[in-house]
C-alpha cells in the first residue's frame, strides 16, 4: 500500500513541535508546505495518478530527502 510520508510519522517524538512551529515560524511554515507539496507529488506520481519518468520520480524523492533532513535540522534546534 502506497502511503503519504507525514513529517509526524517520521518525527513522531516531534509532533507537538511541528504543529507548533508551523503556526509560529514563517520559515518552518514554508518547509513544511514545501515538504507536503513535494510529498503530495510524489504520492501522485507512485499511484499512478499523474505519469512520470523513473528519473523524475528519483529525483522528486531526493529532494524530498533533503527537505526531511532540513526539517530535522531545525527541529533539533529548536528544542
Amino acid at each position: 500500500m502506497i502511503r503519504r510520508h507525514q513529517l509526524t510519522d517520521a518525527f513522531p517524538e516531534f509532533a507537538d513541535r511541528i504543529h507548533k512551529l508551523k503556526v509560529t515560524d514563517p520559515d518552518f511554515n514554508k518547509l513544511y508546505d514545501e515538504y507536503d507539496k513535494l510529498d503530495h507529488e510524489i504520492y501522485l506520481i507512485e499511484t499512478d495518478a499523474s505519469p512520470a519518468s523513473d528519473e523524475t520520480l528519483n529525483q522528486l524523492r531526493l529532494e524530498r530527502v533533503q527537505l526531511k533532513d532540513a526539517i530535522f535540522e531545525l527541529l533539533k534546534q529548536t528544542q
